[in-house]
């Protein structure tokens, strides 16, 4: 069954290309097409194109289909080209001629449409949460291991003083910054389509403004070409964002798998949470980071991917959208997985002492100590001049009593504050 047929077959081999792997992909918006469904049939009989005896009997069928959604038992068998094909076929298998009315009014453009823009909406919701339980495990470890030494790095090479609550602290802060983005993605698509129809409208005379409600979008896509061309705009956006989760993901895992590595020693995990080499029988490797290390950068190429399907597109509805779907799903479906296993393992961390009288840290403190100098009165470049004379000549003696107090420094993590910046 397709919505558009018209009694004409169609090739075989050119319908399998056309539907690709819809049915399976279509799962996911499922529900939210039902949600859809039922919001329209209410609009219909407000507007007296459908009778208060057909609403009650859609809203009993649609409950019907919904409950298969929820348990499992729902399938888009081959013979069907997508969900929604398949929802009006169960429709009008129980309801005869009254299944039949519930396209009245919308075509498939904007059914889609708004089926993924209440998925979009409620999983980029999720992924906020995720994203929040994540930040809060973060700070929960920087205030647990704050005081505990761990060396700074630039370009790979000893530098500065830090501490493991400034490394936990940096990247749940980072992560604000990935909210900001999710919520502006939330906000993009949190504009009812539905009424847009094939891109321009319905002569029916449609009550927008009742499915926005009865759908909980904030505001409308006024325009209705607008809500069409909304398509592409709306996965770009949500690309982008989880891209940028995905940046701070994959940055904290490839910290982790460096730290982890014996050459550096400063971390470790339970065995359980590795892996062994089928002929190194030392080996204990960090495979769940390096696996989100590499799925969270092939998320970030995503945006590129839906800039480059419909960059360029003319006004109106085009079939290159049908491609944005499968990969976009499967992002966010991945990013919500990478959260929870994240925030899994890194609660597992193994934080070690690191021995400061290791020679290679003896340079850590030179910045401190050029500062002390300053402090009793040398102008800070003979000071500068000083120490990188003592460390050349090799008479540096580090004086590590050097506190760190400013706002956001090791002695400062400003935990309190970092926590109250993430957006409510």
């Amino acid at each position: 069954m397709k919505l558009w047929d018209k009694g004409i077959s169609i090739d075989k081999k050119i319908e399998q290309f056309t539907v690709g792997n819809d049915r399976e992909i279509d799962l996911h918006i499922a529900k939210y097409d039902v949600q859809a469904s039922l919001a329209h049939a209410i609009m219909l009989e407000s507007i007296g194109i459908i009778s208060l005896e057909e609403l009650q009997q859609l809203k009993i069928g649609l409950q019907a289909i919904a409950e298969t959604i929820e348990n499992g038992t729902f399938v888009i068998e081959a013979s069907f080209e997508d969900v929604h094909s398949k929802i009006e076929y169960e429709l009008t298998k129980t309801l005869g001629d009254v299944g039949k009315k519930i396209h009245t009014a919308r075509s498939r453009n904007d059914q889609v449409l708004v089926a993924l823009q209440l998925y979009y909406k409620d999983n980029l919701r999720l992924i906020n949460e995720k994203t929040e339980v994540f930040f809060n495990t973060l700070l929960t470890l920087s205030e647990t291991h704050k005081d505990v030494f761990l060396p700074g790095y630039t370009h790979l090479q000893v530098a500065m003083p830090s501490s493991f609550g400034l490394w936990f602290s940096a990247y749940a802060e980072v992560l604000i910054d990935d909210v900001y983005l999710l919520n502006a993605a939330l906000k993009t698509v949190d504009q009812n389509p539905l009424g847009s129809a094939a891109g321009y409208g319905s002569s029916f005379p449609i009550d927008r403004e009742l499915t926005t409600k009865e759908l909980n979008f904030s505001t409308l896509k006024y325009n209705v070409v607008a809500a069409q061309m909304s398509r592409g705009k709306s996965e770009r956006t949500i690309a982008l964002a989880l891209g940028s989760v995905c940046n701070t993901l994959a940055r904290f895992a490839m910290d982790i798998c460096v730290y982890n590595s014996q050459n550096f020693g400063f971390i470790a995990f339970p065995d359980e949470l590795t892996t062994g080499s089928s002929i190194m029988p030392h080996k204990k490797n960090p495979d769940v980071f390096e696996l989100i290390r590499g799925k969270a950068n092939k998320i970030q190429a995503l945006h590129t991917e839906m800039v480059l399907i419909t960059n360029n597109l003319p006004s109106g509805y085009h079939r290159d959208f049908q491609l944005l779907k499968e990969n976009i799903i499967a992002a966010i479906e991945d990013v919500k997985d990478l959260l929870d296993i994240f925030n899994y393992a890194i609660q597992q961390v193994i934080v070690k002492e690191i021995d400061l009288n290791d020679a290679k840290y003896q340079y850590l403190f030179t910045v401190d100590n050029i500062n002390t100098l300053v402090v009793e009165g040398m102008p800070f470049r003979e000071a500068y001049q000083k120490i990188g004379s003592e460390v050349e000549n090799g008479t540096y003696k580090p004086d590590t009593s050097k506190q760190h107090t400013h706002v956001g420094s090791i002695g400062n993590l400003c935990l309190k504050e970092i926590r109250e910046k993430f957006p409510k």
